[in-house]
């Protein structure tokens, strides 16, 4: 150990002092350094994750209350009787517009909820790419995309056995396999090619009931492999669901989709009775038998709303927005009203522990709610809404009132701050693609509404961008991710470095177009990646099948299809994300409930995705099976609800975990170091003639490897202070910590 740490910081200062440009030295010194730290350090691995028409529904279970008998979280003054983990789609804490106030200022019952009952930190980041799907899914298992198999965002395409690449969606139920082109790995999956662990594990463990809301992956995402794998071993429930599924798809939709209950073991709100089915999760750490669940709301409903059809917080039956509606699941856009409804309803009805979404308030909801506001109804732009336009105005004031309804419902219910840990976040950010509004000093606020003449992304097909650019790539078929950061897959699953796909990521690193919404010639291409970039990133999976040929981080207006002109203007849609812009992967985090903080809103801690799992079982006194790749942000609570090993670690803690991010997390030092450095290494050289491309790769190569150990010693030395009563010696600490400045000074130098 202390000899691969002077290795490395003494390679750091020599790098610092020679040219890059020699070819193959810092190849030499990495490979020392490299050889040294696995000789010298132990070898630390982690864990992987290895009028509304009503409804017939099921004969109502007995009434529950909102007691949590029986939920045994450990909190450390034993306060924390609750957990309620919300997610926004795409709700913002800065302004996009100077003159507009941001999303999170025009829900004050919120933000003031917020700040002044707890901690709110603006310096939230997402993983790569920023997308709803491995967004959420980070945020709930503390791992990134390589460890629960979802890196490529809400859809990725992957490679069947021939090479030929297909379309299929990451929003897939949790014990769900891809079923089609002879794949049978698990959606959800290890490095290992196990199916991850479930994130309400350690709660229904505890004897908690969790209840899910239109969270990605934890309860039903569609009508059927979703429903052929939970109701595997109940021909009867099976059978009607299917029959639904071909005679009313979208009563089928409602009724099963979106709504999940999961409960501790011979909890009777899943008994068999009312519906509950077996929880399936045979490749889960430590085993998982004896546990039931609630699929859908002609299940939930039920329990948590037993006198009829659940209501919104305005009052309205929850239902879809069809010509009769069909009660129930409203969709994966619900409002704020809907989900918070779901949510106090099930907190009501010994239902402890939720996870909820709501949805974004960028787009029109006319067609996704029942109860739209009016100004929607009528808006002219009637798709994507530029900052500060009339129906963007209303539904904030939609979302404001009903948080302050639920806030109110939940009070009154006894079930506040003094007893309950809220969580609450927005999966990414994303970038307004459009013009200036109109009037210039527009505010959207006393009827000084904003309009735009120029919104929506410019869709550009990109299959006439590459064959016009370079008419040679036209015999090499490839699919795309349809994204503004589209991920390639090359017929034939080319290698690494294999003459087509290099042709293919030079050409993408050129390409240019003009702009309908400046009338600019944009460059279109931020970033390039590769495997070999991608894996420093912590997206290749488990899977290689589903593995890119290569990502291109595009220009933030745009976004790639396969059909279509080469610029369109598309005012159906303006907020994209998945790209690596500020905007986009920087997003916030707001906590509040026994031992934290009322620290209202903070700028100096970064944190991201995986930060917030730790953080919660830290709290609430549980753990996984696995190890995380986050940290428990104890900046953020108080030192009498942090692990007594956390305090007697002091600053070395934190010194360690803010080194640790910063060499691990895709968004943060080196993860975005390297990234410009792939870039290059992907756009230079020409056929023939690849040496710089091929020095830059191994040498990133290496990097990965050198951080990976590191990274593994460091979050194991955390991790044992968070959940194993082990402190983090001062020695250890600084030598982690200098390692871990050597291995940046080093990738900086490569970056120049």
């Amino acid at each position: 150990m202390r000899f691969s740490f002077n290795c490395l910081k003494k390679s750091a200062h020599w790098v610092r002092k020679q040219s890059v440009h020699a070819s193959g030295r810092l190849r030499q010194v990495l490979a020392v350094v490299v050889a040294f730290t696995f000789a010298f350090s132990p070898a630390a691995q982690l864990l992987l994750p290895s009028s509304v028409q009503a409804k017939r529904m099921p004969t109502p279970a007995p009434t529950s209350s909102s007691s949590t008998d029986g939920c045994n979280l450990h909190s450390p003054h034993g306060d924390i009787k609750h957990v309620i983990y919300i997610q926004f789609d795409n709700v913002h804490f800065t302004r996009d517009n100077p003159n507009v106030p941001s999303d999170l200022e025009q829900i004050p019952s919120l933000l003031n909820f917020l700040k002044d009952n707890g901690t709110l930190s603006d310096n939230e980041h997402t993983p790569l790419k920023s997308h709803t799907a491995d967004d959420i899914i980070t945020s709930l298992t503390g791992v990134y995309g390589d460890r629960h198999g979802q890196p490529i965002a809400n859809s990725f395409d992957y490679f069947d056995p021939s090479g030929f690449p297909h379309f299929t969606s990451s929003f897939e139920y949790w014990t769900d396999i891809i079923s089609a082109k002879n794949d049978n790995r698990p959606y959800m999956i290890t490095a290992n090619g196990n199916t991850a662990p479930a994130p309400w594990v350690p709660y229904t463990r505890a004897g908690c009931n969790v209840g899910a809301v239109s969270t990605a992956n934890i309860e039903f995402e569609n009508v059927f492999g979703d429903i052929s794998t939970a109701f595997a071993n109940d021909p009867a429930k099976l059978m009607r669901a299917q029959n639904e599924v071909k005679t009313n798809f979208d009563g089928a939709v409602a009724d099963y989709e979106g709504i999940a209950i999961h409960c501790a073991a011979g909890n009777a709100v899943c008994s068999a009775a009312d519906g509950g089915v077996a929880d399936q999760l045979s490749q889960e750490p430590g085993g998982y038998t004896g546990f039931n669940a609630l699929y859908g709301n002609f299940y939930v409903a039920p329990v948590i709303s037993p006198s009829g059809p659940l209501k919104d917080l305005d009052g309205v039956v929850i239902s879809d927005t069809d010509t009769p509606p069909n009660v129930g699941f409203p969709g994966f856009d619900p409002s704020a009203a809907q989900s918070l409804a779901y949510v106090a309803a099930m907190q009501e009805h010994g239902v402890p522990v939720t996870f909820a979404y709501i949805a974004d308030v960028h787009d029109n909801h006319d067609s996704d709610w029942i109860n739209a506001p009016a100004e929607c109804l009528t808006d002219p732009e009637q798709g994507a809404l530029g900052p500060g336009n009339a129906c963007y105005e209303a539904q904030m004031a939609a979302y404001d009132e009903a948080f302050g309804k639920f806030f109110a419902r939940l009070q009154a219910d006894g079930i506040d701050k003094h007893n309950t840990l809220f969580i609450i976040t927005a999966d990414e950010g994303d970038h307004f693609a459009g013009g200036p509004p109109s009037p210039a000093n527009c505010t959207g606020q006393n009827g000084n509404f904003c309009s735009y003449a120029k919104i929506g992304e410019i869709d550009s097909n990109m299959k006439t961008l590459i064959n016009n650019f370079d008419p040679g790539t036209a015999s090499t078929g490839f699919d795309i991710q349809f994204d503004d950061a589209p991920v390639f897959y090359l017929d034939g699953a080319p290698a690494v470095g294999a003459p087509i796909a290099r042709e293919f990521e030079r050409d993408a690193a050129q390409l240019t177009a003009v702009s309908p919404i400046t009338g600019n010639t944009d460059q279109l291409t931020v970033a390039l990646s590769d495997p070999v970039g991608m894996k420093l990133l912590h997206m290749i999976t488990g899977d290689p099948q589903r593995d890119p040929t290569f990502v291109m981080w595009g220009n933030a207006d745009w976004f790639w299809e396969l059909s279509g002109p080469i610029a369109n203007e598309n005012p159906g849609f303006a907020w994209n994300h998945g790209g690596i812009q500020k905007e986009v992967v920087t997003t916030w985090l707001g906590l509040v409930g026994p031992g934290v903080k009322n620290d209202g809103i903070r700028h100096d801690v970064w944190s991201d995705h995986t930060d917030i799992r730790p953080t919660i079982l830290v709290l609430t006194g549980l753990t996984d099976d696995y190890q995380s790749e986050g940290r428990a942000l104890v900046e953020f609570l108080h030192d009498w609800a942090v692990p007594d090993a956390i305090q007697d670690s002091g600053d070395e803690f934190v010194e360690l975990a803010r080194h640790y991010k910063q060499i691990n997390a895709p968004n943060a030092d080196l993860g975005r170091t390297s990234l410009r450095i792939t870039t290059r290494a992907l756009a230079s050289g020409s056929p023939g003639n690849d040496s710089t491309y091929i020095d830059l790769e191994n040498q990133l190569s290496d990097i990965t490897l050198l951080r990976d150990d590191l990274a593994a010693r460091m979050s194991a030395k955390l991790d044992a202070a968070e959940f194993h009563g082990q402190r983090i010696s001062e020695f250890e600490e600084r030598e982690l910590d200098l390692e871990a400045q050597g291995l940046l000074d080093i990738v900086h130098a490569l970056d120049h």
